[in-house]
């Protein structure tokens, strides 16, 4: 387990100490161009016809080196590009890790292998691979083959298809005198001296367990998991993409497995760690950040003094509009003054004239009547004097004074035409009027059953408080759900899949499907009546928000939560500032924001941290799939129930010598291929296996000196002795027994099997 920080303890309070930025940040790399590599002629001049090209044909890895060496010359990923440049007329190969060193290339590689198996399907690709190794290794090929033996590893139980294609491209292409095949963990197992034991190996695309007895392998007993580093790295994959569904970056799938080699490992107490794994407690220790390439903002930082000017342009920016406004409010009080001044002579001018000369000037003027004019003049009245006292500061109260609507009184017969229309104009103002007044009366009405029913409240409260607690708790859980509901509701409409999401696609499909109930006429407009009725229009809240939506939706409800909270706060002693909702959505005490951004504060506009990954539960529980192959998806049994029914039951049942040999096959369970290099894999084993076989019996479990490289040196070892020697098939004798004749060997594979 991951060591954990146990100095800081959570504070009182509840609400957890926000960390600082983390202080080791992991960045991802790009697949490594390894440059040119150099033709090696010194191993093929100190090579001869009985020394062996051994090459280790991985489906992460492809190894070749000659039967004397002590490691392989050359290792490269069983890729290869080929494209032709139009401009240069020329075709281009790339192969192994060449490819990374030009992005069409890279667009344009293929892989031996299928994806996720060892079984080779692209022989095009073999060829090309097997061309780089040949010519890196500097064989001569002047007489038209590479006149060396070949040893080739293979997956356990290899197809007999391929066993034959490939012999036919090594006896038939490169001319080789004579080719043998052997099982890559066998071979590892045999150069760490094993002689009994249970071979456990875990690689790039399978894991296997072979029981091998006086150095000899039961591959009728062998069993296969298909799990190894490659599916691993596509579940950590699908892990990061659900919880992280809008990530701008793109993780390649080399990067996945880097994430997956360097990060991950093997827990001893899988359900107990994961149970407290997310606990904030030491969580920065299990909490790894990795950064990807990112492209930060740039944002122009002004220095003091540019600041200080801004904010005194803007300071004489406000004085001129202040100077403007004083400036425009002199001219429009002048105006004013003018005209009232116009008004009251023509006032006076009146008083002195006959009734048609009135008519006539008032008329002139756009009045009706004398009363227009005097209203007029008593509006500007009022206008010039409220103007000046907000020139002065004088704030003074309106008294408005009650309207009279005197021709409502007068019968109509008593009224010419203009009388007849002013009395129309009074009545709609007095209708005006009365509707104010009551707007005004129920108004009052309001405040005071507001007022009655915070007394009636607070008696209550006095009276039956626990009552009351518990009908302000049940109305605030009620607030709280419909807010929940409504964030339910938001995160489905952004699911495709969800049902929200489908309501509204099918209103509006069964808008777009609506037609007119007449057909369009020539020259004539739609019959759609789409609006004429207001329910119409409540289809696009329908669109907006789902079918469930309703008239809550225009509530505050957070206003409502937030007066509720103030209320239980202040009377509920019981109700604390940590029972509020704003409380308890805090981040520090989110599983979900541990979970997705560690113990860390996370800034959305922050392009540094749009670009981090949290690798937290996914480090344990990546390589926990070989040992339950159900969480994932896997219908097989894991690693241990494989083991214990080989162990305990299949043994027993294979051969008497098999069955003799139990107590020494337990005594070397031996670790080999890349995927077994996780952090406590060798010590999670041995304690499962210890408890599935009888107490009585010892159980040991060892890793290879090196689980990656030995495969490669047991082969070179044993093609250097006499037993790979004759275990070798010659051309002439492919050539008389068929493509499929194969020489039987402790560490091959057997025919039929």
């Amino acid at each position: 387990m991951a060591p954990s920080a146990t100095s800081d303890m959570p504070p009182p309070s509840g609400r957890n100490s926000p960390r600082p930025a983390p202080t080791k940040i992991w960045n991802v790399s790009e697949p490594p161009f390894e440059g040119f590599k150099p033709i090696d002629t010194e191993g093929y001049a100190h090579s001869n016809r009985e020394t062996a090209i051994v090459i280790d044909n991985g489906s992460s890895s492809v190894r070749a080196g000659w039967s004397f060496d002590s490691k392989p010359r050359i290792a490269l990923p069983p890729l290869m590009a080929r494209y032709r440049d139009r401009k240069l007329n020329r075709t281009f190969t790339f192969v192994g890790s060449d490819i990374y060193s030009d992005g069409t290339a890279r667009g344009q590689s293929k892989n031996v292998y299928e994806p996720g198996s060892n079984i080779v399907n692209n022989w095009d690709v073999m060829e090309g691979v097997l061309d780089y190794c040949f010519i890196k290794l500097g064989v001569d090929g002047r007489n038209g083959s590479i006149d060396r033996p070949i040893v080739m590893t293979e997956p356990v139980a290899n197809l007999g298809y391929s066993r034959k294609t490939m012999s036919e491209i090594l006896f038939e292409c490169y001319g080789a005198p004579s080719v043998a095949y052997g099982i890559d963990s066998l071979f590892s197992y045999s150069y760490n001296g094993g002689r009994h034991g249970l071979v456990v190996s875990s690689s790039h695309t399978s894991t296997h367990l072979i029981p091998v007895v006086d150095s000899k392998a039961l591959l009728s007993q062998t069993t296969r998991l298909n799990w190894g580093r490659f599916q691993s790295a596509e579940y950590l994959l699908k892990l990061l993409r659900l919880k992280y569904p809008s990530f701008p970056g793109k993780i390649s799938d080399p990067q996945a497995e880097e994430l997956v080699r360097e990060h991950c490992y093997l827990s001893q107490n899988y359900e107990e760690e994961l149970t407290h794994f997310l606990d904030w407690t030491g969580l920065e220790d299990r909490d790894h950040t990795i950064q990807f390439p990112y492209v930060e903002q740039v944002i122009v930082q002004k220095t003091e003094e540019e600041l200080a000017i801004a904010a005194e342009k803007r300071k004489e920016g406000g004085r001129r509009l202040q100077e403007q406004a004083a400036k425009m409010r002199l001219e429009k009080l002048k105006r004013k003054e003018e005209e009232l001044e116009y008004y009251q002579q023509l006032q006076e001018q009146l008083q002195n004239t006959t009734k048609k000369e009135v008519k006539r000037i008032l008329e002139s003027n756009d009045f009706d009547e004398e009363s227009q004019l005097e209203k007029r003049v008593r509006e500007l009245e009022k206008s010039i004097k409220k103007a000046r006292n907000k020139d002065l500061g004088e704030v003074e109260e309106e008294q408005q004074e009650v309207p009279t609507f005197p021709l409502l009184e007068v019968a109509d017969d008593q009224l010419d035409e203009d009388g007849i229309k002013q009395k129309r104009l009074q009545r709609l103002m007095k209708s005006n009027y009365d509707a104010r007044q009551r707007a005004k009366i129920e108004k009052e009405k309001e405040r005071s059953r507001q007022a009655e029913e915070q007394r009636l409240d607070d008696e209550r409260r006095h009276n039956d408080f626990e009552g009351w607690v518990t009908d302000r708790r049940i109305a605030r859980q009620a607030i709280v759900s419909k807010i929940k509901d409504r964030e339910r509701l938001k995160a489905e409409l952004g699911n495709r899949k969800s049902l929200a999401n489908q309501l509204r696609m099918k209103s509006i499909a069964n808008l777009a499907a609506d037609t007119p109930a007449k057909k369009r006429r020539r020259g004539g407009g739609d019959d759609d009546t789409f609006g004429a009725d207001d329910a119409d229009w409540g289809v696009y809240r329908t669109i907006a928000t789902g079918e469930g939506s309703d008239d809550d939706e225009e509530e505050d409800l957070g206003k409502s939560l937030r007066d509720v909270e103030a209320i239980l706060l202040r009377h509920d002693p019981s109700f604390t500032a940590d029972s509020t909702r704003e409380a308890q959505s805090d981040w520090t005490k989110s599983v979900l924001h541990a979970f997705v951004h560690g113990p860390y504060a996370f800034d959305a506009g922050d392009q540094r941290q749009a670009h981090q990954l949290h690798l937290n539960v996914e480090r344990i529980r990546v390589p926990e799939v070989v040992f339950q192959p159900a969480i994932a998806g896997l219908d097989q049994a894991g690693l241990v129930e494989i083991a214990a029914s080989i162990l305990n039951e299949r043994l027993a049942g294979a051969t008497a010598t098999a069955a003799a040999r139990r107590d020494d096959v337990l005594r070397d369970v031996f670790l080999t291929g890349g995927n077994t290099l996780f952090q406590g894999f060798e010590q999670r084993l041995r304690s499962e296996l210890r408890a599935v076989v009888p107490a009585e019996r010892e159980v040991r479990v060892r890793r290879a000196g090196d689980a990656v490289l030995d495969a490669w040196r047991g082969a070179a070892r044993w093609a250097a002795g006499e037993e790979g020697r004759r275990a070798w098939v010659s051309r002439a004798e492919w050539v008389e027994m068929g493509s499929e004749y194969l020489k039987e060997h402790g560490l091959g594979n057997q025919v039929g099997v």
